[in-house]
């Protein structure tokens, strides 16, 4: 068995904002920014297909912080100076870019009490194309960090771990680009017409049809999944099937969300 980390103490604030500043403050922004949203949603009583106006954009704000959130905390482990290179700097700055302008897209949308997504009318048809651009750049932050670490060779964490980090952030880039385009191309994430609304609590899902936000989800938190499995693995497995582990764990998430994709598109709901 392997310690999982060498640092004693690797997610204190203080850390996290001096491994990735720009990543943390704008995780920080994302979140206050969703506080008058939350007001909104309490105060507007306006609602779109059956929902607040306001909680697509509370919900964008809560994924897109824990995204960056999570990215901040992974940050540590890149090639020394890769987070001071001018070249990472833009890159950075374009994702960044990308990810107001979402946010911007869909609150400006909620403003109006329009659709964002699917929405091709007029200008909105335009934004929706650019948008889909700029949601590919912001997810590709996770597949250039994944491939950075799966690279670097003075992490010092422990293999399994290293090797689950790197999966899940490439995982969340490859599995949700290919939900994520199947989705944009349609009219909606449901596939079917609802009749009676039922829906899973909470989460939203449709019971009656099939709903492409399952898989969307579940593709967007491989990063979270694997790197429990590699935690696991490194304590209390040896270091090679450790990996192993690890390796099997990312085949088998692949295979949950290829499930669930294929039975949101033949129109069947998970649950």
């Amino acid at each position: 068995m392997t310690l999982a980390f060498t640092d004693p103490h690797p997610f204190t604030l203080g850390r996290i904002f001096d491994d990735a500043p720009a990543l943390a403050v704008l995780t920080v922004i994302i979140l206050l920014s969703a506080l008058p949203l939350l007001a909104a949603y309490q105060l507007d009583p306006r609602q779109f297909q059956g929902d607040s106006i306001w909680l697509k954009p509370l919900k964008f704000h809560a994924a897109l912080a824990i995204y960056l959130g999570t990215l901040a905390i992974f940050a540590r482990w890149l090639p020394e100076g890769m987070m001071q290179s001018r070249g990472w700097q833009v890159y950075q700055g374009v994702v960044i870019a990308c990810i107001l302008a979402e946010l911007l897209w869909i609150g400006a949308a909620a403003t109006l009490g329009t659709a964002s997504h699917f929405n091709q009318t007029g200008i909105w048809a335009t934004l929706y194309g650019l948008m889909g651009l700029a949601a590919v750049t912001l997810t590709s932050l996770s597949l250039a960090m994944g491939v950075a670490i799966w690279r670097n060779a003075a992490t010092g964490l422990a293999p399994a771990v290293q090797l689950s980090i790197a999966l899940g952030l490439v995982l969340t880039f490859v599995l949700t680009v290919v939900v994520a385009g199947a989705m944009a191309s349609g009219t909606g994430h449901f596939v079917g017409t609802p009749v009676t609304g039922a829906r899973v609590p909470v989460m939203g899902w449709s019971r009656e049809v099939g709903d492409l936000r399952l898989p969307h989800f579940l593709a967007t938190h491989a990063l979270h999944a694997l790197p429990v499995v590699g935690l696991l693995a490194a304590r209390f497995l040896p270091e090679t099937p450790g990996r192993l582990a690890v390796w099997a764990a990312a085949l088998g998430f692949t295979g949950l969300v290829a499930l669930t994709f294929a039975q949101a598109l033949s129109g069947r709901p998970t649950f």
